[in-house]
């Protein structure tokens, strides 16, 4: 199967380059001999009018021969003005482009039959604001998105592209909040797109600026945490990282819910149903730590006299508390324990995981000084740490340093409902050709990384590395599938355009020549250059494949290492 996988991947973009030429050769008047996909001795084979349709042994590649004024062609009198060097300049330019430019327009449909059949999205609702950022004292969780600078979104997802794509800018949000509408304007703020992994950043040297206001989409589940342990809650039998399910008999799902329906209660008894996490150490024969929930229920009587939920009940959102230090992390040695609340971060308030994060990360290399309240005593107590730096060689030989922390919280989200786009085919069409000039772009840095030498042509792969992808991606999914044909497309259109004889790009090279010279260059010139790039494809078809071949060795001699030692 994955033959065919192969076949079909690599076929239809070898089809869809050389329809390119085809159609273009045939408006303007030039007479096609032969229209072929692959090389070598032919299979099949059709008689048209004028043209030979065929497919040819070898799939990697394929051509279009025109009628052309050389020593292989007979050109009878009635065809002169049939040939390719016949036509005006500017005619045989948009025939050679049409071939990349059709691998270029192609990945738009390709994604278009994706993005088509999307659905349904996350709704374009606030779930979380956090603080310190441009959002912050202007958007409330809960709140919808109705449009963006005046124009209507239904997504999650277009919100998003929309804001990133104006850094530094001031964006105009509709909002429906509290049963009606209001308008706020946020400054994005300017930040690193961080799509891309670390090391592909660093390779292609990509430092892109995408806009940012500090949202999420989803909002935080009910996981309560208790400060108190004199608090009505820690009385009543709950505990911090409690999940509640239901308040007097009724759902909830986010924590807004369970503060919405504690609000109004001024001491009257009620019944709190809730799911604990119980760590279990060394789970499924030691292959893993994991928790099971246990499922209770409390009666929980608000003190009257408090002001907030907090004094009242006791509760918070458990976004301060530590739910995993690792006993060989730097904050397990400050004292840090799980359940801890983190309070202070160098002397300053800290009101959001997110912001002690972002804290630590912005100096990772120097001391910090943490205040955090006890779980086990109560007390709040101070400890000083400095990440551990890891540094590492990538295979150019650059030296990088790394910072990782380790600490992590546990505040699981509560998804919305997913919606309906209201304009899905907009939405596709749209999103599609975004997509195909983000790919296009990437590859285009990519391109230039290799000529400057700052990219390894160890990186380039060959017909046997896109015959594994093939495979691998078909058996995922069609859509899959999809994506990689895109990518490639796009490669296979770029590639083209290089200045090497025998590609579409040498004979742009050609036509540029003969348009400064303003005449035809020598026949013997061409054939000799042909012949030239002809080697070049060679050597570079050797290479990559060399390299294709050297990647499943290290994987064989990988595996026969696991099974010897």
């Amino acid at each position: 199967m994955d033959l065919l996988y192969f076949v079909i991947l690599v076929g239809s973009l070898i089809f869809v380059h050389e329809l390119g030429h085809f159609m273009f050769a045939k408006a303007f008047g030039v007479k096609v001999l032969t229209f072929s996909l692959g090389f070598g001795p032919k299979i099949l084979k059709l008689r048209g009018r004028e043209t030979e349709y065929c497919i040819g042994l070898l799939p990697l590649g394929g051509y279009v021969k025109m009628l052309e004024e050389s020593r292989s062609d007979i050109v009878l009198p009635e065809d002169k003005q049939r040939t390719f060097e016949s036509l005006a300049a500017y005619k045989r330019i948009i025939i050679v482009l049409a071939g990349p430019l059709m691998n270029l327009i192609f990945p738009v449909s390709l994604y278009f039959a994706v993005f088509a059949t999307e659905g349904p999205f996350r709704p374009p609702t606030i779930g979380v604001v956090l603080p310190g950022h441009a959002a912050d004292g202007k958007l409330k969780p809960g709140d919808r998105v109705m449009s963006v600078n005046g124009e209507d979104i239904g997504t999650w997802n277009e919100l998003k592209r929309f804001i990133s794509k104006h850094p530094n800018e001031t964006i105009r949000l509709k909002l429906f909040r509290d049963n009606g509408h209001v308008e706020v304007e946020v400054v994005a703020e300017e930040t690193i797109d961080r799509r891309l992994p670390e090391r592909v950043q660093r390779e292609l040297d990509i430092d892109e600026r995408v806009g940012t206001i500090g949202i999420t989409s989803n909002s935080p589940a009910a996981v309560i945490g208790i400060p108190d342990p004199n608090s009505p809650a820690f009385r009543a039998g709950l505990r911090t990282f409690d999940v509640v399910t239901h308040v007097a008999g009724k759902r909830v799902r986010r924590y807004m819910d369970l503060a919405r329906e504690l609000d109004g209660n001024r001491g009257e008894t009620m019944p709190v149903t809730y799911m604990r996490p119980v760590p279990m150490r060394g789970a499924l024969g030691g292959l893993a730590d994991m928790a099971v929930y246990e499922a209770g229920v409390v009666a929980l009587t608000p003190d009257p006299a408090g002001t907030d939920l907090l004094t009242r009940t006791g509760i918070e959102i458990a976004d301060l508390y530590a739910a995993v230090v690792p006993e060989d992390s730097v904050l397990y040695k400050a004292e840090l324990r799980p359940g801890d609340k983190i309070l202070e971060l160098d002397d300053d308030p800290v009101p959001a995981w997110s912001t002690f994060r972002e804290r630590v990360l912005a100096a990772p290399d120097r001391p910090h000084r943490v205040a955090y309240l006890s779980a086990r005593d109560g007390r709040i107590n101070r400890g000083t740490f400095q990440m551990r730096r890891e540094d590492f060689t990538d295979e150019h030989g650059q030296t990088f340093a790394r910072y990782v922390l380790r600490v992590q919280n546990w505040l699981p989200v509560a998804p919305e409902d997913r919606v309906e786009h209201p304009t899905p085919l907009r939405y596709a069409f749209s999103k599609a050709i975004e997509e195909t000039i983000d790919v296009t772009r990437f590859t285009l840095v990519a391109l230039v990384r290799l000529v400057q030498g700052r990219l390894s042509l160890e990186n380039l792969s060959g017909p046997i590395r896109i015959y594994e992808i093939a495979g691998q991606e078909a058996r995922k999914g069609a859509d899959f599938f999809i994506w990689v044909m895109a990518l490639l497309s796009i490669n296979l259109g770029l590639l083209n355009l290089l200045p090497i004889p025998v590609l579409d790009g040498g004979h742009l090279m050609f036509l540029g020549v003969e348009a400064v010279m303003r005449r035809p260059i020598p026949l013997r010139v061409r054939e000799v250059a042909h012949i030239l790039g002809m080697a070049v494809l060679v050597g570079l078809l050797a290479f990559v494949t060399k390299n294709d071949v050297e990647g499943q060795w290290d994987v064989i001699v990988g595996q026969v290492r696991e099974l010897i030692g």
